[in-house]
């Protein structure tokens, strides 16, 4: 056994009620006075509950968060805080709020407290994005890591199903990808087969009865340790295709991640056989690639690229963006292969083990 693991240094506050009863206090904990609230528009009403919890400590409530944080989105975010003279940021709201929050926490060294509604994971992560001339890039920083985490389920209730779904599945693929990461470990394997397993038990039971506080929170247990996940190790094809197909031409960010992710897992399955059968086991399948697209239809997600509004004609150019640098992936990297991938996620057809040139032994 040969590996390492770093342990992502934040503080976890997870019950019912803590977005109102607990955030103030992870401020003082902290010792920030002057905390500027941020959201998208989406979310301002509970930005807004949560800043008046702050009282006196509140600089101030910006809901100006945009998906896949376009570069003069974090621009003005930055120049509010400055001007507010803000000493650290409460982010309220899904991966977009939490985004934006780390861009400042980038820019200009504020602690970030995070405040998640939705499952996209990003509070766990030391990673952040910024889409800047139609291209999205990401880097990996200590300083955007939310010093502290307020996990209430009750801030969920009232997410809507799709929304529930394809947000549950993104934090999945963190999992997944960490499964095949250069990085893994056992510990992160834990993590993932947990979280894996957490979120696709309670993904049914939040389209069944989306107030029930019992699913929400199951819900959140497993967005936390897939975010965990991908807060500890490398991601690969999965996340570089997400990322060219959002921050290029636009396409929604859980959408994206759920309709790709099922193709993804078939690409790498011949070079990552472990990785599979941990999801497998999770899933309590033998057929990971093909449970994960099921899961997801079954539950009223989009299964094809075309629904989200893809054209045909921009499979070339992503395949091509894709596959024009080098990141870590247990199996290479091609334009065509990548371009099969996507024809295959465009189209909606089954996600076949070795998609793009290989087969998986047996298939």
């Amino acid at each position: 056994m040969d590996f390492s693991y770093d342990a992502q240094p934040a503080r976890v506050v997870f019950r019912s009620g803590a977005a109102l009863t607990a955030t103030a206090g992870e401020a003082e904990r902290l010792g920030l006075r002057r905390l500027l609230v941020l959201s998208g528009e989406r979310g301002a009403a509970t930005a807004r509950a949560v800043a008046d919890s702050l009282g006196d400590a509140c600089a101030g409530v910006h809901t100006g968060a945009r998906m896949h944080v376009p570069a003069e989105v974090a621009d003005r975010a930055v120049a509010l805080a400055r001007s507010a003279g803000a000493d650290g940021c409460v982010a309220v709201g899904g991966g977009s709020a939490i985004g934006l929050g780390k861009a400042i926490a980038l820019r200009t060294g504020l602690p970030l407290i995070a405040v998640p509604t939705t499952y996209s994971g990003s509070e766990m992560t030391p990673v952040w994005g910024l889409t800047e001339h139609g291209a999205k890039r990401t880097g990996r920083d200590p300083a955007v890591l939310p010093r502290s985490v307020v996990y209430d389920p009750e801030l969920t209730l009232d997410l809507p199903v799709p929304l529930s779904v394809t947000s549950g599945v993104n934090a999945v693929a963190h999992a997944v990808e960490a499964l095949y990461a250069p990085d893994t470990s056992p510990l992160v394997a834990l993590l993932a087969g947990e979280g894996v397993r957490a979120m696709a038990g309670a993904l049914p039971a939040v389209a069944a009865a989306p107030r029930s506080a019992g699913a929400r929170g199951r819900a959140l247990y497993g967005a936390w340790l897939c975010g965990s996940c991908l807060g500890a190790t490398t991601m690969g094809l999965h996340h570089k295709l997400c990322h060219v197909l959002g921050g290029t031409f636009g396409l929604p960010h859980a959408e994206t991640h759920t309709v790709v992710l099922p193709y993804a897992l078939a690409y790498n399955a011949p070079a990552a056989p472990e990785a599979v059968a941990a999801v497998a086991h999770a899933l309590d399948t033998d057929d990971a690639p093909g449970a994960l697209r099921e899961l997801a239809g079954r539950l009223g997600a989009p299964r094809t690229l075309a629904e989200l509004g893809l054209q045909e004609r921009d499979l070339a150019t992503a395949a091509a963006q894709a596959a024009s640098t080098a990141y870590a992936n247990p199996r290479p990297v091609t334009e065509d292969g990548v371009l099969a991938l996507l024809r295959a996620a465009y189209e909606g057809r089954p996600p076949e083990p070795g998609i793009g040139g290989h087969r998986a032994p047996g298939n």
